[in-house]
């Protein structure tokens, strides 16, 4: 009885909040965008301007150096690959920023810890909405560019929302646990630097799964991003819905780390003040 008890307290906790706390999780990550770019001439005008570069560079590369076509294109045109790229490169990013800046977040925010008051768990969600915010603009500059090499944007691209809320609910839980353990684990952002790099070419980036051989399909496909990337493709680039079942796995195995992140992170955070 009393662990159900406990489990639905952290539930509620996990929703009342983000709701609580939703103003200053929008005011801090607004600050910390614009933050981002301070003192440089361009300014926010970077956050454009860095992914038109690389899927300028993307297309370059792919299309003209090495003329590479991908395994499923849909008519061969110039760009495609690059496009292709592209859209799983931005799912990998907002991976791999939240990944890798996670452990250090309560080092980096010693005088929020020290104050009792503050609440801590809202910090690894502003490190996700700043990922999201440069996420959405790379949408952006993808869809533009889509429309002109491709010459269409598929409908199916309204299932998007279906394929990130499961991965950002997964997303957040990994955050919560790895700005907790890094407190305690000073060498675990050194770990995830190696790991993001790992899962970067065991990750369907560069490749369709269905490129591998049959044997080794099933493998890749317990690569965590191998989901997310394959199904952002499928409803961005190629107008395929997402597979129901699928979806329903996703969406339970991500609420499941979800709680359990949010939940190791309350009952650890009662030692950060002393460590740090």
């Amino acid at each position: 009885m009393s662990n159900k008890s406990e489990h639905s307290l952290f539930s509620f906790s996990l929703t009342s909040s983000i709701w609580k706390y939703r103003e200053l999780i929008f005011k801090m990550t607004h600050r910390e965008i614009i933050g981002r770019y301070r003192g440089s001439i361009m300014g926010l005008a970077w956050s454009f301007f860095n992914p038109l570069l690389m899927l300028t560079v993307y297309t370059f590369v792919f299309s003209v150096v090495f003329k590479a076509k991908w395994g499923a294109s849909l008519n061969g045109s110039r760009g495609e690959f690059a496009v292709i790229l592209f859209a799983g490169m931005i799912i990998f990013n907002i991976f791999s920023e939240c990944i890798n800046r996670a452990p250090n977040l309560m080092i980096a925010n010693t005088n929020y810890v020290k104050k009792v008051v503050f609440p801590l768990e809202i910090i690894p969600l502003i490190a996700l909405g700043n990922a999201l915010f440069h996420a959405l603009i790379s949408f952006s500059i993808l869809l533009i560019a889509q429309l002109i090499i491709m010459g269409e944007i598929p409908w199916t691209i309204l299932a998007l929302p279906i394929v990130l809320i499961p991965f950002i609910a997964a997303l957040m839980g990994v955050c919560w646990i790895l700005a907790a353990a890094g407190v305690y684990m000073r060498d675990l952002s050194q770990l995830m630097g190696i790991a993001t790099t790992v899962l970067m070419f065991t990750s369907p980036l560069f490749f369709p799964i269905s490129a591998l051989p049959e044997a080794l399909q099933p493998y890749l496909s317990l690569n965590p991003l191998a989901y997310f990337i394959e199904e952002t493709r499928a409803v961005i680039v190629f107008g395929e819905l997402p597979s129901l079942k699928n979806f329903i796995l996703a969406s339970v195995l991500s609420l499941v780390v979800l709680e359990c992140g949010f939940t190791f992170f309350q009952k650890t955070r009662k030692g950060f003040a002393d460590v740090l």
